[in-house]
C-alpha cells in the first residue's frame, strides 16, 4: 500500500476519508495523492443547434471547485505535518493531481496506477460519497477500494475479518489485503451458512494464507434472516474487527438494486473500514 488515491469532491463530509487515508499512509509509509472529482455528466445533443445546450458546469465553476478540493486536501495534509512529495524520495508524503476537475470515469481509470483508492461510505446521505464514484473505482481501477466509515477509525488491520463467499471477487479482495493480513494480530475467515458460490472452503483459504505467514482461523456464522450483509457486519462487530475484507458485487448491480445484496448493505451501513475488490 505504497500509493494511495483520495478522490475529493467540492462538498460533503470527507474528514473521515482523509483521516482513514492518513492512517493508511502512516501504516505503510505511503504516498497519498488527491484528485478533484465531479459526477459524470451525459452528453446532450441539442434538438435545435442554434439554441444549444448549456454545460451544467461552466469552466469558471470547474476551476473554483477544483481549487476548493485542492485547498481542502492540502490543508489537511499540512495540518497533520505530512510533507509534500519530493521526486525520488520515499516515505510518507502527499501530492495533488494538477489536471483540474475530473469526472468519475477518469478517476476509475487513473486509479489503476495506485495500490488502493480511499472513498467514503455511499449511504445515500446528501453530501456524502456518491455510489457512482465507488462503483467507478471498483469496476474500473482493477485495484482494491477502501471504504472509510463515517467516523474515522483509530486502528486498521489489527483484527481482520474476511467475508469468504468463495467468489472470484473475494479472492481478489484477499490478494489486495495481503499487506494488512501479514501484519494483523488476528485474522478470521468468516463463512455464513447457505451463503456463497461453489469454490474453496474457508479452511482451504486458511491453508493458503499460512503459506504467506498469515495465521488465520475459519469460523462459520449463522444467517437466520437470510441477510448476509447484516450478518457479516454483526459478526465482525462481535469479533472486534477493525477491517473487513470482502468481494464486491458477486451478484450483478442490477440484481442488488432490486433484490438487495451483501455488497449493497455493507456499502450503505458499515461502521468499520472495508477493503473491497471486484
Amino acid at each position: 500500500m505504497k500509493s494511495i488515491l483520495v478522490p475529493i469532491e467540492d462538498h460533503g463530509v470527507i474528514e473521515s476519508v482523509l483521516d482513514t487515508a492518513l492512517l493508511l499512509g502512516q501504516t505503510f509509509d505511503s504516498y497519498i495523492e488527491g484528485l478533484a472529482i465531479t459526477p459524470d455528466y451525459p452528453v446532450v445533443l441539442p434538438v435545435d443547434i442554434a439554441i444549444g445546450v448549456p454545460s451544467p458546469i461552466t469552466p469558471e465553476n470547474r476551476q473554483e471547485m477544483a481549487t476548493a478540493c485542492r485547498e481542502r486536501f492540502e490543508g489537511f495534509m499540512l495540518k497533520n505535518s505530512v510533507p509534500r512529495s519530493t521526486a525520488g524520495v520515499p516515505g510518507l508524503s502527499f501530492g495533488w493531481r494538477q489536471d483540474g476537475l475530473n469526472e468519475d470515469a477518469f478517476m476509475g481509470a487513473y486509479g489503476r496506477v495506485f495500490d488502493v483508492t480511499v472513498l467514503g461510505r455511499p449511504d445515500g446521505t446528501n453530501g456524502h460519497t456518491r455510489l457512482s464514484t465507488v462503483e467507478s473505482a471498483l469496476f474500473e481501477t482493477g485495484r482494491p477500494v477502501m471504504i472509510a466509515p463515517p467516523i474515522a477509525p483509530k486502528t486498521i488491520g489489527r483484527t481482520i475479518v474476511i467475508a469468504w463467499n468463495r467468489s472470484t471477487e473475494t479472492a481478489r479482495a484477499v490478494l489486495g489485503s495481503l499487506p494488512f493480513l501479514v501484519n494483523a494480530g488476528r485474522v478470521v475467515v468468516l463463512e455464513l451458512d447457505g451463503w456463497g458460490v461453489p469454490g474453496p472452503s474457508a479452511s482451504e483459504l486458511v491453508r493458503s494464507l499460512s503459506m504467506h505467514g498469515v495465521r488465520a482461523e475459519a469460523i462459520t456464522g449463522a444467517d437466520p434472516s437470510n441477510k448476509a450483509g447484516d450478518a457479516i457486519l454483526k459478526e465482525s462487530a462481535a469479533l472486534g474487527c477493525d477491517l473487513l475484507v470482502k468481494g464486491a458485487y458477486t451478484q450483478s448491480r442490477l440484481r442488488q438494486m432490486f433484490f438487495g445484496g451483501a455488497t449493497s448493505h455493507i456499502l450503505g451501513n458499515t461502521t468499520i473500514p472495508v477493503l473491497m475488490a471486484h
